[in-house]
């Protein structure tokens, strides 16, 4: 998506109309959730946290937003930084409003799973090299312009990426040295380098929620409002 102003910080109430009550749902409380009737918030205490909650949500008729389910997440190892001006290698995670194009993994989809899931193979990777034109991308093979010292040989990171979602961060219209690759997928060893993680049961459960037809989104902020999500 087009880079959009900023629309609010998470804990913080719409520009426009009546302020909802401070017990309604954060959904509820954000001037922008991409337009869909589903919604991932990955939310840390502060930009400098590397943990945090991850929670899913549902629009009911009537605009009612109501939780799917919640896990605790896992941030970057250098905490949070705003998408519009995060750097490449920093192992910070980018905030912002963002669609989910398709999930992946190493393993089958979890049974119940619509949304539409690519299978790793051992010639899968993602581009994360700035020089090429695969640039943040899914390259099957190694694209020839794609050093492979720059990239993510898929297949090697069997616990984190036994299923994940793609986060659209820098995804349709790539800054180069913005970032790349990053993902919602399951725990590794400790903090992640720039994605948000969650227990594996979690992200098995996520993926036979989410649908595409309801088109959700993932926003990515702080408790404390120090960070405002920006639509891209």
């Amino acid at each position: 998506m087009r880079p959009g102003a900023v629309v609010l910080a998470l804990c913080c109430l719409p520009a426009l109309g009546a302020a909802p009550p401070a017990h309604a749902p954060l959904p509820a409380r954000m001037a922008d959730t991409g337009g869909g009737t589903q919604l991932i918030t990955a939310v840390a205490p502060g930009t400098s946290s590397t943990t945090g909650t991850v929670t899913w949500w549902d629009r009911r008729p009537g605009g009612r937003w109501v939780e799917a389910g919640s896990a605790p997440a896992r941030f970057g190892a250098n905490g949070l930084a705003e998408g519009a001006s995060r750097r490449q290698g920093t192992d910070t995670t980018p905030t912002g409003l963002y669609d989910l194009p398709y999930a992946f993994g190493i393993q089958a989809p979890p049974r119940g799973t619509a949304y539409p899931y690519r299978r790793v193979h051992r010639d899968s990777w993602w581009c994360q090299d700035n020089d090429s034109r695969s640039y943040n991308r899914w390259t099957e093979p190694l694209a020839a312009d794609c050093r492979a010292a720059e990239s993510e040989h898929l297949i090697t990171y069997r616990t984190q990426y036994a299923h994940a979602l793609v986060i659209g961060f820098n995804y349709r219209h790539p800054v180069r040295g913005r970032g790349a690759g990053i993902f919602l997928h399951v725990n590794g060893q400790g903090a992640t380098a720039g994605c948000v993680s969650v227990p594996k049961d979690a992200m098995r459960r996520i993926l036979a929620w989410a649908r595409p037809g309801s088109a959700p989104h993932v926003a990515i902020g702080t408790n404390g409002g120090h960070t405002a999500i920006t639509r891209y």
